[in-house]
């Protein structure tokens, strides 16, 4: 399962990407607000670090409003991604930017219906949110495995994201459930790296080699 980054906060971005495990980045306008960077130059910049998928979102509702936005962002690099939330003018729009060979990541997702259709207008990516889910006590993890069988049943190319990842098992329930992608924030990926034994068994090991220097 491939691994991308779920921010829009360059330096996070830079820090995880020196870790040699990002794949890509996905960003939304909640989290390009956070950035409080110039959205175009961010991709930009985004892009040429990372040299992977990097999905910007269109902000507009209408089909027209999302293609012509979505045109103009792919001319920012040719890793962007045009990121489309799930609704009817979504779906038209998606229909329209795949056909120009424009890669889409179709995004708040929350049904294997929603996903089926994302997949059949042509998206390259979607993006179920199971962090949400389980906010109103429903199994999101159930979502991604429906999904998953849908698309290996009927030989579905569009991949799958896990995407809303709380905590770093969503991560590993993500991969158990056939995600083929999980976009993890800055802070689980920290707590991704982190285990107290290892924190012990670094700290008995270093202790047992300056004995061993000392000729203890």
């Amino acid at each position: 399962m491939k691994l991308f980054i779920d921010t829009a906060i360059y330096d996070e971005i830079q820090e995880i990407n020196q870790w040699g495990v990002l794949d890509g980045v996905t960003t939304n306008p909640s989290l390009v607000k956070k950035s409080k960077e110039n959205f175009e130059d961010l991709i930009k910049k985004i892009a040429q670090e990372v040299q992977g998928p990097v999905s910007a979102e269109v902000p507009s509702g209408s089909c027209e409003d999302m293609v012509k936005e979505g045109r103009r962002l792919s001319q920012l690099s040719d890793h962007v991604v045009i990121k489309i939330p799930m609704t009817e003018e979504g779906l038209k729009a998606t229909a329209i930017l795949t056909r120009e060979n424009i890669p889409v990541n179709m995004t708040l997702i929350f049904s294997p219906s929603q996903a089926l259709l994302a997949a059949r207008a042509g998206a390259t990516y979607v993006s179920p949110f199971i962090g949400r889910l389980d906010d109103i006590s429903t199994n999101g993890m159930d979502l991604i495995a429906s999904i998953s069988k849908i698309f290996k049943l009927h030989g579905i190319g569009a991949e799958i994201i896990a995407a809303s990842i709380r905590h770093p098992m969503h991560v590993v329930e993500a991969a158990l459930n056939g995600a083929d992608i999980a976009t993890v924030p800055y802070k689980v990926f920290k707590q991704m790296l982190n285990h107290p034994l290892t924190d012990q068994g670094l700290e008995s090991f270093n202790k047992d080699w300056n004995m061993y220097l000392k000729g203890e």
